[in-house]
Parts: C-alpha cells; sequence; structure tokens
C-alpha cells in the first residue's frame, strides 16, 4: 500500500508540473512560493507523522487491555515508536469511540508513519507470528508461567501463576499455538478445555469408579513423575491406592519440588520434615491437590491402576522398578539395587 509520505509527496511534484506549464502566467515570484509552502507543508507532515530520529528496529510494545488511547500514545511515544502522541490519540479517536485498540504485543520492524501505526492497532496487526507452545507433562502451572512469560512479554509469570493455580493438574500437557494477543487467561481457559476434551472419555468410564475424579487427578500428578513407563505408572498407582487403603503416608519424593518452586528436586534428610500440606511424609492421605499437569497415561494409570500385593517401591541403579510388599522386603531391595 503506498504510504501517505508517497502521496504527499507525489501530490506536490504533480502541482508543480502543473505549475510549471502555466509560469508565464504566475511569473517565478509566484512559482517560488508555492515551492516554498510545498515544502513547509511536507516538513510539517514529517515532522507530525513520521517516525521519530530515536526509533530502533524491532521495538516491540505491550498495550495493555485496560489503557486508555491516551496511555497508549504516549507508551508507543516513549518507545520511539511515533513523534507526537497527541497526533496518534487524535487520529484513535477519529477512528472510533471507545477502546479500538486491540490488546497485545506489537513489533515494529522499521519505521512507520503514524496513520500506519494506527491502523495496526485498530486492526491487530501485531507483526508477530503466532506462538507455539510445548508444555511437557507433570509441569506445574509455575513451570508454565515460565515459558508462557518468556515467549509473551505481555504476560507476567505472576498473572499466569495466578489464572492457572486455580486449574493446577487441569491444565492438558499439549503443544499449542497462541495468537499474539492471548492474555494469561485465555490461554489456562484453552488448556483446561483441552483437558476437558482430551479427558472426557475418562471421565465417563469411572462412572463405578470408587474414587472421586479430583483423587484421580491428584494420584496421577504424583505418579506421572514416577516412573517412565505406562505399566510402571499403573504399578505404582496402585500402590498409592493400597497405601492410602491402609492408612499409610504415601512418601513421595517428587511433592518436594512442588514445595519448594523447583523442576527437579532431591529431598535432604532435613526436607522430610518441613512443615507442608503437600509433606507426603509427614501427613497421610492425599495433598490438597495435584503437583503438576498430568498426561493422559499418569491419568489412566490412575483410574486403572494395577491391583497387586505392594506398598513399597524404588527405582535401581539398573534403571528398572522393584517392589515389595513387605518393609523388610524394601530394605533387601534397597541392599541390592540401590
Amino acid at each position: 500500500m503506498r504510504s501517505v509520505t508517497d502521496c504527499v509527496l507525489r501530490y506536490c511534484a504533480a502541482s508543480l508540473a502543473a505549475l510549471s506549464m502555466h509560469l508565464h502566467r504566475f511569473g517565478r515570484v509566484w512559482l517560488m512560493s508555492i515551492v516554498v509552502i510545498a515544502a513547509v507543508v511536507t516538513a510539517g507532515y514529517l515532522a507530525m507523522f513520521a517516525a521519530p530520529a530515536g526509533f530502533v528496529p524491532g521495538t516491540t510494545v505491550v498495550i495493555a487491555p485496560s489503557a486508555s488511547a491516551t496511555s497508549d500514545a504516549r507508551v508507543l511515544a516513549e518507545a520511539h515508536v511515533i513523534r507526537s502522541p497527541r497526533v496518534l490519540e487524535l487520529l484513535l479517536r477519529l477512528l472510533g469511540t471507545g477502546k479500538i485498540v486491540k490488546e497485545g504485543a506489537y513489533r515494529f520492524a522499521r519505521p512507520e508513519n503514524v496513520l500506519t501505526v494506527a491502523n495496526r492497532l485498530t486492526n491487530g496487526r501485531y507483526g508477530i507470528p503466532s506462538m507455539r507452545i510445548t508444555f511437557r507433562e507433570g509441569m506445574s502451572v509455575r513451570e508454565m508461567a515460565q515459558e508462557v512469560a518468556a515467549e509473551f512479554p505481555q504476560i507476567a509469570s505472576s498473572d499466569f501463576i495466578a489464572a492457572g493455580q486455580p486449574y493446577e493438574g487441569y491444565l492438558f500437557p499439549d503443544t499449542y499455538i497462541f495468537a499474539p494477543s492471548a492474555t494469561a487467561n485465555s490461554i489456562v481457559q484453552e488448556m483446561h478445555a483441552n483437558f476437558e476434551t482430551k479427558t472426557a472419555v475418562l471421565q465417563q468410564n469411572l462412572a463405578t469408579s470408587t474414587h472421586s475424579f479430583s483423587d484421580i487427578v491428584t494420584v496421577a500428578s504424583l505418579v506421572q513423575d514416577e516412573a517412565a513407563t505406562s505399566e510402571d505408572q499403573r504399578m505404582i498407582a496402585g500402590i498409592m491406592w493400597n497405601r492410602l487403603a491402609k492408612g499409610m503416608p504415601l512418601q513421595v519424593d517428587a511433592v518436594f519440588g512442588y514445595i519448594y518452586g523447583k523442576q527437579t528436586y532431591s529431598p535432604s534428610f532435613a526436607d522430610l520434615s518441613v512443615d507442608s500440606p503437600y509433606n507426603t511424609y509427614t501427613h497421610t492421605g492425599l495433598p490438597p491437590g495435584p503437583i503438576g499437569n498430568p498426561g493422559l497415561s499418569a491419568l489412566e494409570a490412575a483410574a486403572f491402576p494395577i491391583k497387586s500385593k505392594y506398598l513399597y517401591y524404588l527405582t535401581g541403579k539398573d534403571g528398572r522398578m522393584h517392589y515389595a510388599a513387605t518393609y523388610a522386603q524394601h530394605l533387601a531391595n534397597e541392599r541390592t539395587y540401590l
């Protein structure tokens, strides 16, 4: 599309050409006056509408959802995307009433005149491609927040945590493509909707289960990082249900990563007595809620575990799971495989 600057310059050139044909009527003085006026008009346009000299290619500006035209214009002026915030504010008000600017992050790869900037803001032309994010199975909301904040400059980790924490365990780990205008709430809602879709059949098949779906999700979040294969996950889920039925503490180490907000964490002896409702060494029963967002395999394992007499398990140095029905057998496995 031809820029406004080009149009103005072409108009001036055409006017001068027409005037030159009638030079004998107006004379050189009149012609020079018109040339000066055209130059002044063009310079004035450039001063008001062109990008400022301090513009940096690749500048990204975040337009907040609740911002006004005045604050939007000020933010863009402070980022040296536009020269005059008043001109942009006037253009935005002329283009419509209310909040017509599309929220989100805008990238400006090159200098643009204020009319083009206004057009981009009102049409949501972000200059940023859609974001592709993969959330691995078992990630907590806090871990997901770091991934989101790294891709979306307009979303703070704290905002995503606030939006996602009520849905911990119910955000399906998957690969997503989000628009540049995505918000913490919109991402969380899309992930939760995906969870409902992916677990619909599973939830239907639990009609006769003795466990609630919320308990199954919590167990699945514990099982997720405890085993690599679906068969071992089903075996460990069965052990957890056995221990719960007997009133034994679950003693799952994975909870300490959640307690301390770390992706991987090996608890020390002191950690085993930390005062937290998620501490499965000092508390019997299930934690208050999931410690991460499990994948479908872990969810199915928690819903349909392998029934056994086992109450203990460990991962040996051989990389295999070893099970025991008694504590004495468990100690023997420790001596043999650890």
